[in-house]
This record gives C-alpha cells, sequence and structure tokens, in this order.
C-alpha cells in the first residue's frame, strides 16, 4: 500500500489508462457548488490537490476563475491538461506531492477535495489534515467529496464512515457540511458525502 505514495505508482495508471476512477466529467456535486459561487469570488486563490485530468480545474478556468492551482505528482495528467487548455497559466500547474508544498509559499482561500483523500495511504490522514490547515487562510474552506463506504481493499480507492471523518477533521475545521451527497454522479450514488469544512 505504500507504493501510493509514490509518483511512479499514479504515473503507470495513468500511461496504462488504468484510471476506473475517472469520470470524464466534472463531479456533479462541485460544479453545482462552483455554480452558485458569487461573481466576486472569480479571483479568489483555490487549489484542487491531487487533480488528476482535472476536469474541476477545467471548469473553474471556464467560468473564468482566474487563480486556480492544480497539484498532482504524476506528470502525466497535467500534460494533458496542458495541451487541452494551452492558455492555462504554466505557474498554476504543480507538478508536485501535495505534501511537500509550503505555507510560506502557497495559501489558497478553498480547497477543493475531488478524490485525494481516498487516494491517499490511510496512515497519512492525519497528516493530510495538518496540511490542508496550513495552505488555506484563516476561514479558509475545504469542499468536496470523501467516499462513504469502506471498500475492504488494499489499494485506492480507500473510504471510511462519517463517524471517522467528523473525529479525525474537527481538529483542524469547524464543519458546516457533512452530509450524503444528493447529486452524485450516478456510478457513485449513494456512496459520498458532500463536505464543506472551515479552517480554524
Amino acid at each position: 500500500m505504500e507504493n501510493v505514495n509514490q509518483a511512479e505508482f499514479w504515473q503507470e495508471r495513468y500511461e496504462k489508462n488504468s484510471t476506473g476512477w475517472d469520470m470524464g466529467q466534472v463531479s456533479p456535486p462541485l460544479k453545482a457548488y462552483i455554480d452558485q459561487l458569487p461573481e466576486n469570488a472569480k479571483d479568489k486563490a483555490i487549489l484542487v490537490p491531487g487533480a488528476g485530468n482535472a476536469y474541476e480545474v477545467g471548469y473553474l478556468y471556464e467560468q473564468g476563475f482566474t487563480n486556480v492551482t492544480l497539484v498532482d505528482f504524476a506528470p502525466a495528467p497535467i500534460e494533458a491538461f496542458a495541451a487541452r487548455y494551452p492558455d492555462f497559466p504554466s505557474e498554476q500547474l504543480i507538478c508536485a506531492d501535495f505534501f511537500n508544498l509550503l505555507a510560506e509559499q502557497y495559501q489558497f482561500d478553498w480547497i477543493l477535495e475531488q478524490t485525494f483523500f481516498c487516494a491517499i495511504n490511510p496512515v497519512r490522514r492525519d497528516e493530510y489534515l495538518q496540511q490542508m490547515a496550513r495552505l488555506l487562510k484563516p476561514q479558509g474552506k475545504l469542499v468536496g467529496l470523501l467516499f462513504d463506504t469502506d471498500f475492504g481493499r488494499e489499494e485506492p480507492p480507500f473510504g471510511g464512515t462519517k463517524e471517522e471523518y467528523q473525529q479525525r477533521f474537527q481538529s483542524h475545521f469547524d464543519i458546516d457540511i457533512m452530509e450524503p451527497s444528493y447529486n452524485s454522479h450516478p456510478a457513485r450514488q449513494g456512496s459520498e458525502l458532500f463536505i464543506k469544512l472551515r479552517a480554524k
């Protein structure tokens, strides 16, 4: 399971097109959230970590959001995104380990969570929380989706329960919303929690 923390593991998945998690579109709950954001939010600093094919980043960009950063440590999806959006600012495409981002360099108003939490080794979940809290500005928001199911497997995606998430996240976040997602993609209906958390 340790190899999920290595860029080579994910690069190989993209090269072999072994990307069963990929919906081929922006996640419906995140699209709905983006669609209700006010016009004056278009310059807010937004991070999408472990973005993969980054449909959410593309959608934000298409809607006029100018300060969106994509992070993934596999080069393949970043290169594919850059080919799809040749005008996207290259400095906002970061090929790096999320856990190595420095809060002194990066601070965000929002971080969008889309299959990143479930892709990392569960032993790093507390580390994930600490890093998220570091990278968010005071009262910054972590918004997205978590799997509300136990996959019972030794490779991603790794699931969990609402009770576990509440216990973990409340150490660094105020929980505004953590409820079953009513508008998930059909392939994920009934297995996702929509979260909206605020950094303490």
